[in-house]
This record gives structure tokens, C-alpha cells and sequence, in this order.
């Protein structure tokens, strides 16, 4: 099992920013995502929230489950202490992601909180930042 987690607006894909974010949905997301997991022997489920202390359970759980985690914090990139400190506590690989290439948008986007904990991070691929992590978790199982 791998968990993909996704932070703020990410729901809104297609929607939200086309020009940064690209035309796919949050539907074709998580196509992409189960796919390259089957692809791989691998079980993934895929989540969304706009809700820190929801997405603060859900690494939680994985921890307790000893579970890799994908993870888009999205804006909770730049200033959750408590995500990051939900992810300090991961007792597996966790990858951060991000669609856009956050070191070449506006200054406040440049600062992860999240990055020195995070197993690795992958930026700036568009949804194949999601099949790179995901790549990258099943070669560490």
C-alpha cells in the first residue's frame, strides 16, 4: 500500500490555475496514480483535504501503519509546523511532491518547512511528479 495525500486545491486541478497547474483533474490524478501503482505491484489510494488536522490524521496513520506516503502539501508547504512535525514521525518513506516548480514562483513558495523531513522531494513535473514518487517509494520497498 502506498497513500498519496494531497493539501489545499488540489481537488480543483483543471480548474484552479491551468496556465501553473495544467488542464488534467483530480479524477485523472488519481487514475494516474492507482495505474502506476498497479504498474508496480503496488496498492495506492489516493486523498484530498483542505483541512490541516485532517491531513495531520492521515500521517499519523500512516506512521502507525508503517505506510509510504506521496505527499503534495500544497500551501501547507510553506508554513504547517504541525504537518511537518506529523511527518517527522513517519516510519516509512515519504516523498514530497509538487506539480509546479515551487523555487521558480513567487518568493514565499521557495520555503519548504516540510522538505528536511520528507524523505526526498520531486517538483516541477507536472502529475508526473506523482509517478516519479511513487517510482521512487516501490524501489525502497
Amino acid at each position: 500500500m502506498i497513500y498519496v495525500f494531497n493539501g489545499p486545491n488540489l481537488r480543483r486541478l483543471g480548474i484552479r490555475e491551468p496556465s501553473i497547474y495544467g488542464a488534467d483533474t483530480f479524477d485523472d490524478l488519481v487514475k494516474l496514480c492507482v495505474e502506476t501503482g498497479k504498474e508496480l505491484g503496488h496498492e495506492v489510494e489516493v486523498r484530498q483535504t483542505d483541512d490541516e488536522a485532517t491531513l495531520v490524521g492521515w500521517l499519523h496513520e500512516a506512521a502507525d501503519g508503517k505506510i509510504p506516503v506521496v505527499l503534495n502539501p500544497a500551501a501547507f508547504t510553506h508554513y504547517s509546523y504541525a504537518l511537518r512535525d506529523a511527518i517527522a514521525q513517519r516510519t516509512a518513506p515519504l516523498v514530497e511532491v509538487h506539480i509546479s516548480n515551487p523555487a521558480a514562483r513567487e518568493e514565499f513558495r521557495h520555503t519548504s518547512v516540510v522538505a528536511a523531513v520528507a524523505t526526498g522531494t520531486i517538483a516541477g513535473f507536472g502529475l508526473q511528479s506523482y509517478v516519479l514518487a511513487i517510482q521512487a517509494i516501490a524501489r525502497m520497498q
